[in-house]
Order: structure tokens, then sequence, then C-alpha cells
């Protein structure tokens, strides 16, 4: 005979020790961000970060051949759980939004082709849960990514970003379970 409070509780002991790979994309259709983060029970470690720079006088379409080649290297190498990718809310203009849902559709479509699960946050939701303030600046989310992970080094704003939406879904709570 089991208590059920004592399954739920290993449940939960389970979700805690968990070890999640997740890499989190900040889109864009010349810089786009990444950042790799390994989140253990209540514990998050920096593995990698960078970001993909594509050139801005190549057509768009050799710009987004290029990002799926990054990204494929990029999932390749890391062997994330799953990814976390920043939704767009606005855009300079109609060009540039379109631009940009091109580049997103590139970064959706390689994570499925590699059957890993995508999970999407709000700008404001990001800035929310890192910094506490859904209206915060670039400043104060890279300030709190280098403090969330220790970091000593300065971070560039597609990077931080990145690390940022990675973050968020860490601090949502979802199990690789959950995730999967």
């Amino acid at each position: 005979m089991s208590i059920p409070i004592l399954t739920s509780a290993k449940a939960l002991w389970q979700n805690l020790v968990e070890t999640l790979r997740i890499l989190g994309i900040d889109p864009g259709s010349r810089k786009t961000g990444y950042g790799l983060i390994e989140n253990t029970g209540n514990r998050t470690r920096h593995l990698a970060s960078g970001c993909i720079r594509l050139n801005e006088r190549d057509q768009l379409s050799d710009r987004l051949s290029m990002l799926s080649r990054e990204l494929e290297q990029l999932i390749e190498e890391f062997r994330p759980d799953c990814g976390a990718v920043e939704k767009v809310f606005f855009a300079k203009n109609a060009q540039s939004a379109l631009t940009l849902g091109h580049a997103r559709g590139v970064i959706l479509l390689k994570f499925s082709e590699r059957h890993l699960p995508i999970h999407e946050y709000q700008a404001l939701k990001v800035k929310q849960t890192v910094v506490g303030v859904g209206r915060a600046d670039k400043d104060q989310v890279q300030h709190m990514v280098r403090i969330l992970l220790n970091l000593q080094n300065s971070l560039q704003e597609d990077e931080a970003d990145a690390l940022a939406v990675a973050i968020t879904h860490a601090h949502l709570g979802l199990s690789l379970k959950q995730s999967l």
C-alpha cells in the first residue's frame, strides 16, 4: 500500500533533480542570440552563449540558409533537451516584421526537425521573470542574467536576451517530462 503524499513527494523530488538543457534563442535577421543553460532543481548553470551574425548585405534567402546551418551546428554540438524562443510583439515596420518572421520560422523548423520541444515567451514575461519588472530595460536584463548565472564577463544584448529566455523557461519549473 502506498501513501499518496509520499508518491507526490517522490514525484516532486524527481522533478527537482532532473537536468534540463535549454537552448534559448533571441531571433534576428541580422544577429540571432543564443544561450545554453543547464537547469537541475533550483540550480541553473551557464554552458555556452553567443551570437550568430548574418551578413546584412546578403540576400534574405542566403541569411536564412546560414541561420539554419548555424543553428543546426549548435543543436548538434550542445544537444539541448528543448528550446525557448522570444516571441516577437513589435517591429519598426511591416518589412522588418516579415523578415523577422522568416528568421523565427527557420528557428522553429530547426527545433521541429530535431523533434525538440520549443517554448515561446513574450518579452514582457521574460523581463518579469528575470528582472522582476516587465518593463525592464536591456541593461537591467543583462545585469540580472550575469548575476543569476554568476558570469563575470559582459554579455552582448542578443546573447543576454537569449539566456534570459532560457532562464525564464527554467524558472517556470517545467520538468523534462513536462517539456517533452
